[in-house]
C-alpha cells in the first residue's frame, strides 16, 4: 500500500451524538489515515430514516471538529446517492442476479432455522409494496483477512445466502450502500469496529459480484460498559463531552494501546493527533477488549 493510495474514512449512522466507543473508532481510522500520509473521508450514513435523530448529523460533525478529527474533502452523505443505488440494482435485476422476495422473517425462521434458503429464487415474483430485493450469491465468499485478527471465517450456511440489497420497508440495505460508496470514494482500508465482523465476508461478496478488489480491513476492539455491553447508541451510551475532550482522547488512544506524550494536557487535540500519528502503530492494539 503506497502512501498517496491510503484512503480511509469514518461512517456514522446520525442515529444520535457520538460516544466513547465512536470516537475510538473515529481516533483508530484517523490514525492509521495520517499515519501512511492518507486521506480520511468521512460519510454520514443517513438512509434509516425511522433510526435518525433530527440534527444529529451536524452534532456530529461537531464533535470531530472538536476533537481534532479533521477529515480530508467534503462530508459524503448517503441519502445524496440514492440513484446510485438503484442503478445497481436495476442492473442487477435486469442480468437475473437479483429477484423479488416475499418472505418473512418468521417465515425464513420457520423454514430454515433463520437463513434464507432461496425459496424465492426461482420464482420470478414481480414488484410489490412489501416485497424485498435478493441478490444470488453466484461467487461464496467464506472469509476474510482481517489485519489485526488474521483470517475471519463466515459459516458457511451464511456465505451462500442470497443477500437483501433493498429492504422489504423500502429502504436500500446496508451492504449494498455501503460497499457502492466505498468503491466510489476508492477507499483503500476500512477501519471500524469489530461488531461488523461478520458483515465482512458478505461485503466481500459483493465486490466480487461488482469485479471490483475489496479494501483492506482492520476491526477494533470494541469499548463495552461495566456490564459487558459494547458502548451504542442503542444502549443508550453517553454522548462525548465537549468539557473533557483532551481526557476522552487519551483514554481512547489508551484503549488503542498507545501512550500519550507527558504533556498531553498542554496540547491542543490537532497536535496531539498528529504527534500520535507519527508513532502510530497498528501492532499495538488488542485485538480484544473491553472498557
Amino acid at each position: 500500500m503506497t502512501n498517496s493510495a491510503y484512503i480511509g474514512r469514518f461512517a456514522p449512522s446520525p442515529s444520535g451524538p457520538l460516544h466513547f466507543g465512536s470516537l475510538v473508532t473515529a481516533v483508530g481510522s484517523f490514525l492509521q489515515a495520517r499515519h501512511y500520509h492518507g486521506r480520511w473521508l468521512v460519510r454520514i450514513e443517513d438512509i434509516d430514516p425511522p433510526r435518525e435523530v433530527s440534527g444529529a448529523s451536524d452534532v456530529i460533525l461537531q464533535q470531530l471538529n472538536d476533537f481534532g478529527l479533521h477529515w480530508d474533502d467534503q462530508v459524503i452523505y448517503q441519502s445524496q446517492h440514492l440513484n446510485r443505488y438503484q442503478r445497481q440494482i436495476d442492473t442487477w435485476l435486469a442480468t437475473g442476479d437479483a429477484y423479488y422476495c416475499q418472505c418473512t422473517r418468521k417465515q425464513i425462521q420457520v423454514r430454515n432455522g433463520g437463513i434464507y434458503d432461496g425459496h424465492c429464487r426461482f420464482l420470478a415474483l414481480e414488484n410489490k409494496p412489501g416485497r424485498a430485493i435478493r441478490l444470488h450469491c453466484n461467487e461464496p465468499t467464506y472469509g476474510f483477512m482481517d489485519q489485526l485478527r488474521g483470517w475471519q471465517p463466515l459459516k458457511k450456511n451464511l456465505a451462500h445466502e442470497d443477500l437483501i440489497i433493498f429492504r422489504r420497508d423500502g429502504l436500500y440495505a446496508y451492504n449494498l450502500a455501503v460497499v457502492l460508496d466505498d468503491i466510489d470514494a476508492h477507499v483503500s482500508e476500512i477501519v471500524r469496529g469489530s461488531d461488523l465482523l461478520e458483515p465482512t465476508a458478505r461485503q466481500c461478496n459483493l465486490y466480487r459480484m461488482l469485479k471490483r478488489r475489496e479494501p483492506d480491513y482492520l476491526h477494533l476492539p470494541l469499548a463495552c460498559d461495566s456490564t459487558g455491553r459494547k458502548l451504542s447508541k442503542q444502549n443508550h451510551a453517553p454522548a462525548l463531552s465537549q468539557t473533557h475532550i483532551l481526557k476522552q482522547l487519551h483514554d481512547a488512544l489508551a484503549f488503542l494501546g498507545h501512550q500519550v506524550p507527558n504533556s498531553w494536557q498542554q496540547l491542543p487535540p490537532p497536535i496531539l493527533l498528529a504527534k500520535m500519528a507519527q508513532v502510530w502503530d497498528k501492532r499495538n492494539i488488542p485485538p480484544h477488549l473491553s472498557n
